[in-house]
């Protein structure tokens, strides 16, 4: 069956059309997004604003009608912290479904880490082991860890890129004082779950995934998209440490021209990228592999797993 999943994130609306089929691994057939930004459409109540709502259920409308143009039989329509943060978000749902008749299934930080540390343990397989996962998003940090499909810890923070960009650092580029301001907020709120995972044994293999990571790794070096899914993409931590003071001394203009890293993206990498460093080194993590499948994905597993149990 040809499924959609539509993920309204804090940077993007996007909706991934897949051919998926008991037992067989969802093939991608068509890929539709939008740059909406959704988490710097918040007023100084923290709600969406009307002109943001209005832009949200255009967005959603369009991915709507992209999806039935493509034959999709059923969208999986899901919204993360943006969403399920904003003040007003009973009103914001209520509203897109009415408007647009798609009901948005908001998901909690732990649904992502569960969700995304599923589609992990399926790329990589029971040979992985123990896997630690570490998910980079626009509103929030996810981490899981686990032996099994479903992870023994799932931890969600609110450390996502566009969500400490906005609210850190100001400057383009950036000051740095801000900068270390925000590192060490960074490591605080980390080192406050680091007990929660390292009370398991040391995990057999790491893995991050997110676009943050894709950008990171790219730039330290891993192959490019164009290589194709199946390459193996690392990050090193000493490569990580090299590249966050030349980040942070870029404007976003700067780091738009650098290999992997698009002109959408380039104003939040360096918060990323912080994230990204204070994670791998209170988890002592020398380096980690990216993932190119993740929450979508995960969504996409859950109800073809569904379907097998009906």
């Amino acid at each position: 069956m040809r499924l959609g999943v539509l993920d309204v994130g804090s940077n993007t609306v996007h909706l991934l059309v897949v051919d998926a089929h008991r037992g067989a691994r969802p093939l991608p057939a068509y890929s539709h997004k939008a740059e909406l930004k959704l988490a710097e459409l918040l007023d100084e109540h923290g709600a969406i604003g009307p002109d943001g709502v209005d832009r949200l259920a255009s967005t959603i409308r369009e991915a709507r009608d992209v999806a039935e143009d493509k034959g999709v039989e059923e969208i999986l329509p899901f919204a993360t912290s943006a969403v399920r943060e904003a003040a007003n978000a009973e009103s914001v749902l209520s509203r897109i479904a009415q408007e647009t008749d798609v009901k948005l299934e908001v998901l909690s930080g732990e649904d992502e880490a569960r969700l995304t540390f599923l589609a992990v343990r399926r790329w990589f397989g029971w040979s992985a082991g123990r896997l630690l996962v570490i998910d980079i998003g626009g509103g929030s940090l996810e981490i899981a860890y686990g032996l099994d499909e479903e992870p023994d810890a799932a931890v969600s923070l609110p450390l996502g890129a566009g969500r400490l960009t906005s609210g850190w650092l100001p400057g383009d580029p950036p000051d740095p004082e801000h900068v270390r301001a925000l590192r060490r907020h960074v490591r605080a709120e980390i080192a406050r779950i680091v007990g929660v995972i390292s009370r398991f044994s040391p995990p057999d293999h790491v893995v991050a995934t997110s676009k943050t990571f894709k950008q990171l790794a790219r730039l330290a070096g891993a192959p490019g998209s164009g290589e194709g899914l199946y390459v193996q993409r690392e990050l090193s931590s000493d490569s990580l440490e090299q590249w966050v003071p030349r980040l942070a001394g870029m404007s976003a203009a700067e780091r738009a021209e650098l290999p992997g890293v698009s002109e959408g993206r380039a104003a939040q990498l360096l918060a990323g990228a912080l994230v990204a460093e204070g994670a791998m080194d209170l988890f002592g993590i020398d380096v980690l592999e990216v993932c190119p499948w993740a929450l979508r994905e995960g969504v996409i597993l859950r109800r073809l797993d569904h379907l097998r149990s009906a």
